[in-house]
């Protein structure tokens, strides 16, 4: 009797399952809809909601008076953004961006194009771990690493003493703005660190579009007389161009809104994430931590619109 019963209940959830599997079989779409529902949940309330409200709280202000958040409808907050001091901090945040953009894709490129064109299946492998050992330790650990590398008392301090370059080394901290008293409080120290941390995100995708660059096309330039500087800077370099833009989107914007490497190496001087930090946290003004944080989001936005011009999204 058990044992019937057991048989019974097996062959109606069989029956069920088949049933409900034909039903979607034969409506594709509302499948789709199903297996997309949770996620588009997600990016709806949680992601855009998220950023909805962001974009509400900076038309809000401060009450200078009571410091609480007057929510009634200003664009008194925006009007502080195009102060001297503000601007300031978007130009620096700008600059060091694309500072670092350019500098990961010039050390990127020799990298990938020798992964890609002359390096082994086994060498292959050994870059990979190379480019990507990095990610596998804390980000914070890294970036101390670097404090302690950059000091006075540091590897590159002790480098400069012992060939007799100090001369050298006070020379490029006496630069006025990117200076300072050792290379782990001046600019150069959050532009090494930048360079160093968001490199790997520029070597992968770099290495996939020169991959897909067909030997075929080198040959035939090569048949047609075209020397190897022509070959490169006509046929390889374009076609590989849309991996290094695509690159630049992450080296870009995760240097446009860090606020760790700033706040532990460098200078005085503040980045837009230190901003968007202090405000949020310290002053509690957070109508004007929202208003800053929609600077990023305008230039990633103007950003991302060229790096789709220019093929970079088809390289990712």
């Amino acid at each position: 009797m058990t044992t019937h019963f057991s048989t019974q209940t097996k062959t109606a959830a069989v029956s069920l399952l088949h049933r409900i599997s034909t039903f979607f079989h034969h409506h594709p779409t509302m499948g789709l809809a199903l297996l997309l529902a949770i996620p588009l949940l997600w990016l709806g309330l949680v992601y855009l909601g998220s950023l909805a409200a962001l974009l509400l709280q900076s038309f809000f202000k401060l009450d200078d008076y009571t410091g609480q958040v007057v929510r009634e409808f200003t664009l008194d907050t925006y009007k502080q953004l195009f102060t001297r001091s503000n601007m300031d901090i978007v130009l620096r945040t700008a600059a060091m961006s694309t500072a670092v953009t350019l500098a990961c894709a010039l050390l990127a490129f020799p990298i990938s194009f020798y992964m890609a064109r002359y390096a082994s299946r086994a060498s292959k492998i050994a870059f990979y771990i190379a480019v990507t050992l990095p990610l596998w330790s804390s980000y914070l650990v890294r970036v101390y690493s670097w404090k302690l590398i950059l000091a006075k008392e540091g590897v590159i301090g002790w480098f400069f003493q012992a060939f007799g370059l100090q001369g050298v080394l006070d020379a490029i901290l006496a630069v006025p703005v990117i200076g300072g008293p050792s290379l782990s409080v001046s600019m150069y120290g959050t532009f090494f660190a930048f360079v160093y941390v968001w490199l790997p995100y520029m070597i992968i995708p770099t290495y996939t579009a020169l991959e897909r660059v067909p030997r075929s096309m080198l040959e035939a330039s090569a048949d047609l007389g075209a020397r190897p500087l022509d070959t490169f800077l006509r046929v390889i370099l374009p076609l590989a161009f849309p991996g290094v833009v695509a690159g630049s989107i992450f080296t870009f914007s995760l240097t446009l809104g860090d606020y760790i490497i700033p706040g532990v190496l460098g200078n005085s001087a503040f980045f837009i994430g230190q901003v968007v930090l202090t405000q949020q946290g310290t002053a509690g003004n957070i109508p004007l931590a929202a208003a800053i944080t929609v600077v990023p989001m305008i230039i990633m936005t103007i950003y991302l619109f060229i790096a789709g011009r220019l093929g970079a999204f088809e390289a990712l």
